[in-house]
């Protein structure tokens, strides 16, 4: 199976998203099943080939991630 993401940077969303799944212990696999799609789909999103405006939503609700983290990575105090 060819590596998709090989010489590719994540994005601002990916690397949120990635920094996530490791706090979970939960695999991108595990987070792909959870909002319906494929891994390779997941990938390509965190990857910003492909658009994550309908997939953003659902990968913050599986996720749980709070408002003061969403895109940034910074979290809000207080």
């Amino acid at each position: 199976m060819p590596n998709i993401t090989k010489g590719k940077k994540l994005t601002a969303f990916g690397k949120q998203v990635k920094k996530r799944l490791i706090d979970l212990d939960m695999s991108q696999a595990e987070l792909a099943r959870a909002i319906g799609t494929s891994s390779a789909n997941l990938s390509y999103i965190l990857y910003g080939d492909r658009s994550d405006e309908a997939w953003q939503p659902r990968i913050e609700a599986a996720l749980k991630l709070r408002e003061g983290e969403k895109n940034t990575g910074e979290r809000r105090c207080g």
